[in-house]
């Protein structure tokens, strides 16, 4: 357990302890947890990384808030609380010079540490999570509007326009895009007998689920700031996801030293549905790092 100078605890785990490289992976969500991270350590013993994954505050495994509490809500549910809470598990952790690793909403605070804290990086790898949410709002729109009927479109707008979003019937369509576009190949390797995600973490943030946003996040566009970015980043996507690849590739061209790389036949947690491609991938970037031909 991570003490932390608020006085919560973050639950962490570290693989291959005392290897030469270090890196440190932010888990999605928001209020999700570490699980996708379970095989980074094995899969990359042999390159002398020490991996870290921990879960964020109000996740399952740390410390819950008050969130009833709403000074405690303007203090931590917050984008910027997320980041300045990176810095300290690094302070805690020892690391400098380290590779971090971000997945979704986890992708979206390592843009902005990345920026903010540049200097305590080596590397910078994002997993699944675009500059911005309006191309994302575009593009599951468009995921909707492919799989669905006009009139099933219509009945999940007025569902959601009600706030009913335990109708039973709505629940099947969501359930469907989660099983095509997250959790695409082997859901159940990332199931629990209840379901453990934060929620007044998430449903402040995003809303309901991945595929309506009606949270904090709608307006939220780090595009400007990204260029500033300047350390080797990995831009890791999926081909069948619920994040659009034409903005990273976009943001491939923009960064001044980033590579794309995509995950055939996976959902947004790629690293579970198709782990052969991304762990190459992945071990290709650190390769790469390692011998300086990044």
């Amino acid at each position: 357990m991570i003490s932390l100078a608020n006085g919560y605890q973050l639950w962490s785990h570290t693989n291959n302890a005392g290897a030469a490289d270090k890196l440190l992976c932010l888990h999605g969500g928001p209020g999700d947890t570490h699980e996708v991270y379970e095989e980074f350590g094995p899969r990359l013993k042999d390159l002398d990384i020490e991996v870290t994954m921990y879960d964020q505050l109000g996740s399952w495994y740390s410390e819950t808030p008050n969130w009833d509490d709403p000074k405690i809500r303007a203090k931590f549910l917050k984008a910027d609380y997320y980041v300045d809470e990176i810095e300290e598990v690094r302070q805690k952790l020892g690391y400098d010079n380290f590779y971090l690793a971000g997945h979704s909403w986890g992708g979206m605070i390592a843009m902005m540490y990345a920026h903010k804290y540049g200097q305590h990086l080596k590397g910078l790898i994002i997993i699944s999570m675009i500059d911005n949410i309006p191309d994302y709002v575009t593009h599951i729109k468009a995921i909707r509007q492919r799989e669905f009927s006009p009139a099933v479109n219509a009945f999940m707008d007025d569902i959601e326009k009600r706030g009913d979003f335990a109708n039973s019937t709505y629940r099947t369509y969501i359930d469907h895009l989660y099983k095509e576009y997250v959790n695409r190949r082997q859901p159940e390797r990332l199931a629990h007998l209840v379901d453990i995600q934060a929620k007044p973490v998430y449903n402040n943030f995003q809303g309901d689920n991945e595929f309506v946003i009606q949270g904090d996040l709608d307006n939220w566009d780090y595009s400007k700031e990204l260029q500033k970015i300047q350390v080797p980043t990995l831009l890791a996507f999926a081909d069948h996801e619920t994040m659009p690849l034409e903005t990273a590739q976009r943001m491939q061209r923009e960064m001044s030293h980033a590579r794309l790389v995509v995950t055939p036949n996976g959902g947004h947690n790629h690293m579970v549905d198709n782990p052969g491609v991304f762990f190459t991938n992945l071990r290709n970037y650190f390769v790469d790092m390692k011998k300086g031909t990044f």
